[in-house]
Parts: structure tokens; sequence; C-alpha cells
């Protein structure tokens, strides 16, 4: 290397300790396209700031900072009109695409709407956004200067499902909010030694399966790019197992078996407001030279609808979600300015948990750059554990898969009642009936009955047996909606 060449090197490194990550000036997966009604606006918090997503008429979702520059109305309360605007529900003002004023109803004439709508101050203001890979991602500053710096970035994309999709399986996308921070999300994916023991009966057996093994830095910390590390050793049929954290929200990893299949998971947490994140994540299945595929993550590898998918998730979020929640709020009650004088971490498996937290803290300025109009208080610990454990404003009121699948759910609950009441009522007639012609027989001394006048014991049982058969249907399709509203979990009944 050349004397010049070395020293731009150094420069570059000086850059890069110098430098803090820039919070605002990136890519944020916001929503799944596919699970989202685009027949009406969408509320969400990014790094504090209130948005709202909606589609507009060319078919291409937008982001506006959620108010209506005349008083402030949340535009999300607001309504997308069939001419492919954003109406404000106040004073019923529209917006285009572009985030400008294009009707104010309430005007003297048009040309005094005119010149109301030329004056800057009428617009919404615009997020740049971009679809990918069936994310909607939200670059989380406007203006004209942001729509420049946006489009000289790219999102932390699934290069597997770009470069390889002949050979690369996604499977479903699941999203979900989750009551504890970004960083407590990526502390979490960053510590393979928890999985076994949280997700104990889904995922290993905290018994057998909690064993040693260390972690081995593959990537160097970058402000920037992040860092990776492998675990050394992995599973018998696991070739390399890498972590790899791609800043601001992406958690890459993937296991790549010993005939050269990979699975991996891709995770994204994006940090919405103080003590919540949102959680997007899948599996990719990526299929070896012989065409065979991988095993996926337990259940939640197999075929299935993707509604359940979504309904089985919180089997797995809801084992460590609370004390995720409740870790969070202790630490902030450490009042320690570095985490490591907080917590005590002998062992190797917490290599990569501890240069999160220092990438955090030397790279990222110790913690979010949370939007300065919005608080940076941390929300007081929920001790009703019911509310962590919701499901419906946390995923299902927001995801319109889930939300068809529990009205066809509840159809055929309904239908299920019905037609138990019916087999009853239907097998009390005939026996009534049946008891009436018998006695009738009798008394007649008529011993030769045929069938339409003598109706079969069976026939009644099996009228019965129809309202029971019906009636249990029913009560379990009323038990599996619940898991659209709410799932509850306690490690110690986790047997």
């Amino acid at each position: 290397m050349t004397t010049e060449a070395s020293l731009e090197g150094d420069r570059h490194n000086t850059r890069e300790k110098e430098e803090l990550f820039q919070w605002a000036k990136q890519w944020y997966p916001v929503a799944v396209v596919d699970f989202l009604d685009p027949s009406r606006p969408h509320a969400l918090q990014l790094l504090g700031k209130d948005i709202v997503l909606w589609r507009d008429g060319s078919g291409k979702w937008r982001c506006f900072e959620d108010f209506c520059p005349h008083r402030l109305a949340p535009l999300s309360e607001g309504r997308v009109e069939s001419d492919g605007t954003l109406m404000c529900a106040y004073h019923a003002w529209r917006f285009n695409s572009e985030g400008s004023c294009v009707s104010i109803p309430q005007s003297k004439d048009k040309q005094t709407e005119a010149k109301h709508l030329s004056n800057q101050k009428s617009c919404a203001v615009v997020y740049p956004t971009q679809e990918c890979q069936g994310l909607l991602w939200v670059w989380a500053e406007a203006g004209t200067q942001a729509q420049l710096e946006s489009q000289q970035c790219t999102p932390r994309i699934i290069p597997e499902l770009r470069d390889n999709s002949d050979r690369a399986v996604q499977l479903f996308w699941n999203v979900r909010d989750l009551p504890y921070g970004w960083d407590f999300f990526m502390e979490n994916v960053s510590d393979p030694a928890h999985v076994p023991v949280s997700h104990h009966g889904l995922v290993g057996n905290r018994y057998q399966d909690a064993k040693y093994y260390d972690m081995i830095k593959v990537r160097e910390i970058s402000t920037q790019e992040g860092f990776s590390f492998e675990i050394i050793p992995t599973a018998a049929n696991i070739e390399q197992a890498v972590h790899d954290f791609q800043p601001p929200c992406h958690m890459r990893i993937v296991s790549t078996s010993k005939d050269g299949s990979k699975l991996i998971l891709a995770l994204y947490a994006t940090p919405t407001r103080p003590g919540w994140c949102r959680h997007i994540g899948c599996q990719v299945l990526v299929k070896n030279e012989a065409g065979k595929i991988p095993k996926g993550l337990g259940i939640f590898g197999l075929p299935m609808p993707i509604w359940l998918g979504h309904v089985l998730a919180s089997l797995f979020l809801h084992q460590d979600l609370v004390f995720l929640h409740y870790q969070e709020k202790i630490l902030a009650k450490q009042r320690n300015d570095k985490w490591l004088k907080a917590v005590y971490t002998p062992n190797p498996q917490d290599k990569m948990v501890i240069a999160f937290r220092q990438w955090l803290e030397q790279r990222a300025g110790g913690s979010i750059a949370w939007d300065s109009r919005s608080s940076s208080e941390l929300p007081a610990k929920e001790l009703d554990k019911q509310k962590l454990f919701d499901v419906w404003t946390t995923h299902t009121q927001n995801c319109k898969v889930c939300q068809d699948a529990l009205k066809n759910i509840n159809r055929l609950t309904v239908f299920a009642y019905g037609a138990a009441i019916a087999c009853f009522c239907l097998g009390v007639i005939l026996d009534a009936r049946s008891l009436a012609i018998k006695v009738a027989l009798t008394t007649l001394e008529q011993t030769n009955a045929s069938f339409l006048t003598v109706i079969p014991p069976a026939v009644v049982w099996w009228a019965f047996a129809g309202a029971f058969l019906f009636a249990t249907g029913g009560y379990l399709l009323k038990k599996l909606s619940r898991l659209f509203y709410v799932y509850e979990f306690e490690h110690a009944r986790n047997d």
C-alpha cells in the first residue's frame, strides 16, 4: 500500500470513528404492503413523529406528517377519496400525492381558493417512501433535501430475494408493535443463548439445550454498517451460524446447513416511540445446488395461511415480551451512564450484546434521536399483563389479512352454533315424534310399521351427535378468534 493510500485509509477510519450515526437520514420499514387496507389512511409513528400512510390514485403509498396544515387535525382520521386525494375530516381540505392542497371548499370563490392553494403553508409535510420486497419504507426526514438524500441510500433489503429469486423461498411476513424499545429488541436478537430458555417448548429445551458456545467477531464494528458475529460451535447439522446487525433496524441471522442450504431470519425493528418498536420479520429458505430446502424455524416453517402464521406468532413473541418490557424499565431506574456498569456479563455468549451496546453508546449517540417535538420519556411500567398481551391493538387492527380471517371465523362460528341448535331441535322433534308414533301403534295394537312411520333410534342419535359436533366446532372457533385479541403466557406454567 502506498503512503498516500495509507493516509486516505487513516482519514476514512478517523471519519468513521468521529461521525455519529444519523438516525433521521435512514430508510425504515413501517408496514407490509399486502397487509394495509388501501381504502383508508393508517396512523403510525416513526422516531416519535406522528405519520400517516395512504395510497394515492396511482396506486402508490405515500407518507405525510399526521396533521392538516389548516387546524392541525390528524389526517389519519380522514378519508382516501375516489379521485386519489387524501381528505381531512375536519373541513374537507384535500391533498394530492405530492402534499399540495388541491381543494379548500370554504373559500369565497375560485380565485381566492387558488391564492390560498398556492401558499406553501397549505401543503402537508411529505416524507419519501418506496416499496421494496413487499415492505413500505419511509425516509425519516421531510423536505426537498431529504428527497435528494433518500435517493442516494438503499434500504436494508434481503439480497437473496433479489439475487437468488429462483433458489430463495420466502415465508410470510409478520408485523407486530412490541411494548419495549428498539434497543431491547436488537439486544434480544443479538443473544441466541436466550432462545432455548425463553422459547422452551417451541424452539429448544431449557434443560437440555442451554449449552456453552463462543461468539467470534466476523465483521468489525462500523458506524454505518454495524457488525456481525459467528456462533462456535454450532448445532450438529449446521455448518455456520452468523448474526449480522445492519443499522438502523435490521438483524440478519443466517444458518448454513452442511448440505449448503440456508435458513435466513430477516428481522426488522423500527423505533416508533419511546418504549415501543414495530417488528417486521420473515424466514427465507435458500435451496442448495441440489435444490434441497432447509427446515424452517419450528412450526413457523410449515406451510400455512398467512393469518394463521400471524396468530401463532404470539406463541413465540409473548414468551419474552413481558420480561423485556420490565427489563427496559429496570435499566432506566439504574440511572447508569454506561450499560456495562449496570449489568454482569461474564460469558462469551454476551459478546454480541456488548458490541451492540458499544455501537449504540460510541457510534450512535447513546440513544435514539427522537423527534424534538415529541417526548423522549420512557412510559411507566405496565403492571396489567393483560394489556401487554394485547394482540388486537398491536397487530390485528392494522392487518387486513387478519381482519378478513377474523370475519370469516366469526361467520363460521355463528353457522356452527346455528347448526348445533338446528340439529338439537331436530333431534328433540324426531325423538318426540318417534315416541308418539310408538305409543299410537301400541294403542292400536299394530305391529307392522314402515320406516316413514317409525323413526330408527340411530337417526335421532345422529341428530344429537351433529348438535354436539357443531357446538364443539363453534366453541373451538370462538377460542381461535380470541387469539386475534389477546394471548396470555406465563413461564411458571410452561412445563
